[in-house]
């Protein structure tokens, strides 16, 4: 399977995963759905890793495993604030820029360098998911840089930009150090080991309402296991930050399915806009990658 499609897997599952984190956030707190969407990946992957079997691993994985551990959990919690003390359509035009960050972070440490045509793409990527995401929180194109410097929710915006680039950068290399289901089995049981204690501190008492909400976090943990591993296979054919900008488009699978099963259909010119640009944009790196 090319890396195209394995990035389309990835963001639909994406989309999956979060309508699934949204329902259970809704009953419970960040820390235990933070959690949840960890530990229940586990049983998928481990299920995968039994019939794959364990492959090579080479020098580093496992440093890499636990680094990835507190850098998904720090960055997965940071987003979670942003989105509790900020406006979603501002947040997620901020964040979404943290792609610009991976780049530069790529080249530095995994000596990845996009051609021309590569970074063309990204950037007309990152453009139409800007614009589409302002224009339908209908704010101004500045007021999420502007509200960097006013608004609490965006600091932790760029907290998590900041900390979901290396945390992408350590994925890819367990998946490369072993395979992407081992790789991905690993990392997410480091990420469980770190976020399980703080959430028995943080949330101990919302413990007792979850297996209520088993339907939930197995299908959170489906979702999640999906995308990671879909990513993970395609982070092992290409740049990671052409992986990352194709997976733009779970914007577009968002606003699709809220269009059709909830009748969403506000600033519907403004969507088809930003769609046509988010294409394009993805167009190119498929040239380029």
């Amino acid at each position: 399977m090319d890396w195209v499609t394995l990035a389309v897997i990835a963001a639909l599952a994406q989309v999956l995963r979060n309508a699934a984190m949204k329902s259970i956030g809704h009953k419970l707190d960040e820390y235990i759905n933070v959690l949840g969407r960890f530990a229940f990946l586990l049983p998928f992957a481990a299920a995968a890793v039994w019939m794959k079997g364990v492959p090579e691993i080479q020098p580093g994985f496992w440093w890499v495993c636990v680094l990835f551990g507190f850098l998904q959990t720090a960055a997965t919690l940071s987003l979670s604030k942003a989105l509790l003390y900020g406006s979603m359509g501002v947040v997620t035009s901020l964040w979404k820029l943290a792609t610009i960050w991976l780049v530069v972070l790529a080249f530095i440490t995994l000596g990845e360098a996009p051609s021309a045509w590569g970074l063309v793409g990204i950037f007309v990527t990152l453009a139409g998911v800007y614009g589409l995401n302002v224009s339908r929180a209908r704010i101004g194109w500045f007021e999420p840089v502007r509200a960097i410097f006013t608004d609490k929710g965006m600091r932790y915006t760029v907290l998590a930009s900041l900390l979901y680039a290396p945390s992408v950068i350590t994925f890819k290399q367990a998946a490369v150090l072993s395979d992407a289901t081992f790789g991905t089995f690993m990392t997410y049981a480091a990420a469980s080991l770190v976020v399980l204690p703080l959430t028995l501190w943080k949330s101990a008492e919302h413990f007792k309402d979850a297996p209520r909400l088993w339907k939930g976090f197995v299908s959170l943990g489906l979702f999640a296991f999906i995308t990671s591993l879909a990513q993970a296979e395609a982070f092992r054919l290409t740049l990671t930050s052409y992986v990352e900008s194709v997976k733009q488009v779970e914007i577009l699978l968002a606003i699709g399915i809220g269009y059709v099963f909830f009748r969403e259909r506000d600033r519907v010119r403004e969507t088809l806009l930003g769609g046509v640009v988010i294409l394009a944009g993805i167009v190119l790196l498929i040239l380029a990658g």
